[in-house]
This record gives structure tokens, C-alpha cells and sequence, in this order.
């Protein structure tokens, strides 16, 4: 159960919170058929995530456990996978990779859309969900391995010079190098947009028999509006997960950078006002997306009117981006 109480209550709403959002997301996407897309598989799983990382927070933060622990295997498990939030972690790691992986299924889309239908198929988005899972779970579990001990009934968090270097590197894999391809990735699919922007804004023209240019008729026109339409589609997926994106690092940098600065040797107060808002934003990551998609994802406002009976009219050109 979690000690201080400030933390308790953020984490309980919170949790409160990301399990009515997260499971809104899913039920939407798995019900509404226009919602059937690789994009839209890749938002479930990244909700499923996020639902099952609220699930154990809220556990986590209300269900006591027994102080001091039974020296019995039952107390080394109780310390290594509920103590030292294997799970709650797991999911967070878990969130961050399958966030990546959203981000380069729409970099592919966007940037090099011929190879995207090739490359992204149902069977790697299933690798890619699955594994978000496995290696976020895992690669925490081998991080808990090394620095959780259990010793006479005593649960505690290991920091020394054995643990710090690899607590360090864990940081990095864990959200620098994720951010920093992601950064990359929506550099490359900002500038591909304006640039398209401006090829579509521009009104085709045609050759006449006396070899002077001449605007084109109706039919030209009608490729220029879906070419805009299939635009403005595409980019508000992108802006959309791009505020997904953002809201992750403002969530996930100021503990990220105390973990990292404490395991290069900077004294960390487990209390001090700075960690427990740190941790109160990590926290919040976990049922914020549900709200971006409500205010900004047009395709799920349109699925969730969908699933209530509300009626909608949906822009085929939107469901193919």
C-alpha cells in the first residue's frame, strides 16, 4: 500500500480514472467496425496497457501487505513482483514501447506510404503488440531482479555502486532512446506534411492543343478534394498521437531525469516534494489518452456516437489513413 498519502489519493482517482477512460477506448475500437484499422489496433493496445497499468496502480496504492514479510519463498515473490511493482512498471514500460511503435506505423504512413502497405500487415502489428507486452515486462523484471533484495523479511530497494551503472542504462533504453526516435519521427512526418500541403493547394492545370496550360475542369477538382481530404485526415491521426506523444514526455521526463540523475550519484529524498510529483505525473500518463482522443481524434468521437446511437456520418476517406 502506498505510505504517503498525498500519493495514495492521486494514484487511487487516477486509477479510478484510467480504468473507466481505457476501458471506453477499447470497448469503442472492438465494437465500431470503421474503427477496424492497423492504427486503430495499435491505440487499443496501447489502452489495454494503460487499463491494466491503472488496474495494479489502483491495487498497489490500497492493498496492504504484511510488514515485516514471511521468510518463505511466498515473501521473496510478494518482494520481488508486488513490492517491486513488476507489474505496475511492466505496463509502463510496456505503454512507452507499443507508443513507439505507433509513432513509426504513422512515420511509415506518412513518410513512405508505398512500403507501408508492404511492410505493416496485420501479422507484424499482432509481433508488435504482443511484444510491447513481453519485453516491457520483462526487461523490467530483470531490472527488479537486480536491484530488489529480500533479506530476513526485508524488502528494500538496493542502490550502490553495482546497481547505479545498470539503473542508468535501464533509463536510457527505457525513455531517452524511445523519445529520441520518436523526436526524429515526427520531424520527418511534419515536414512531409507541409510539403504535401502545399503540393495540394496548388490548382492542377493541363495542356490544350495550342500548348498553353489551362485549368482543369471538374474532374481534376475532384482529385484535388480527396487528395485534401485524405490530407486532413491523416493529419489529424497525426496530430492527435503527436499530443499522445507530447503529453508522455511531459509526464515521464521530470522522474525520468531524477532517476537518472540519482543513479549518477544525486541524492534523491523518496519524499521530497519534487519525486512526489514526479511520480503523481507518471501516474497520470496512464489515463490521459482517453481524453486527447475525446478532444482531438475525430474518428473516435465518431465511434464513440457510433456506439451509443447517436449517428454519425463518417468520411470514407478518413477510415483508409
Amino acid at each position: 500500500m502506498e505510505s504517503i498519502l498525498f500519493l495514495r489519493v492521486v494514484k487511487t482517482i487516477v486509477g479510478l480514472l484510467g480504468i473507466f477512460g481505457n476501458s471506453l477506448v477499447c470497448v469503442v475500437i472492438y465494437k465500431v467496425p470503421f474503427m477496424h484499422s492497423l492504427t486503430n489496433a495499435l491505440i487499443f493496445n496501447q489502452a489495454a496497457v494503460d487499463l491494466f497499468g491503472s488496474v495494479v496502480l489502483l491495487l498497489a496504492s490500497n492493498i496492504p501487505v504484511p510488514d515485516p514479510l514471511p521468510n518463505t519463498p511466498a515473501g521473496w515473490i510478494l518482494c520481488r513482483i508486488w513490492i517491486g511493482n513488476l507489474f505496475l512498471w511492466g505496463a509502463f514500460s510496456a505503454s512507452t514501447l507499443n507508443l513507439l511503435s505507433v509513432t513509426m506505423e504513422r512515420f511509415f504512413a506518412i513518410v513512405f506510404p508505398f512500403r507501408h502497405t508492404r511492410f505493416f500487415t496485420r501479422r507484424l502489428v499482432i509481433i508488435l503488440t504482443v511484444g510491447s507486452w513481453v519485453v516491457g515486462i520483462a526487461e523490467q523484471g530483470v531490472y527488479i531482479a537486480v536491484v530488489q533484495d529480500f533479506v530476513d523479511g526485508r524488502c528494500f530497494f538496493e542502490s550502490s555502486s553495482r546497481t547505479r551503472p545498470i539503473g542508468t542504462v535501464f533509463i536510457i533504453l527505457q525513455f531517452f532512446v524511445p523519445v529520441f526516435l520518436m523526436f526524429l519521427a515526427y520531424i520527418a512526418i511534419i515536414y512531409v506534411l507541409v510539403r504535401s500541403a502545399k503540393r495540394v493547394g496548388v490548382q492542377p492545370h493541363v495542356a490544350t492543343a495550342s500548348g498553353t496550360e489551362a485549368e482543369t475542369g471538374p474532374v481534376p477538382h475532384r482529385v484535388e478534394s480527396q487528395g485534401g481530404s485524405l490530407l486532413r485526415a491523416g493529419r489529424n491521426t497525426f496530430k492527435t498521437l503527436l499530443i499522445v506523444t507530447i503529453s508522455y514526455f511531459i509526464c515521464w521526463a521530470p522522474n525520468s531525469i531524477i532517476f537518472f540523475l540519482f543513479n549518477l550519484g544525486w541524492p534523491l529524498d523518496f519524499t521530497s516534494v519534487s519525486y512526489i510529483i514526479s511520480v503523481s505525473l507518471v501516474a497520470v500518463n496512464s489515463c490521459i489518452n482517453p481524453v486527447i482522443y475525446g478532444i482531438k481524434y475525430k474518428r473516435f468521437r465518431q465511434g464513440l456516437r457510433k456506439l451509443f446511437g447517436l449517428g454519425v456520418n463518417v468520411d470514407l476517406t478518413s477510415i483508409i489513413v
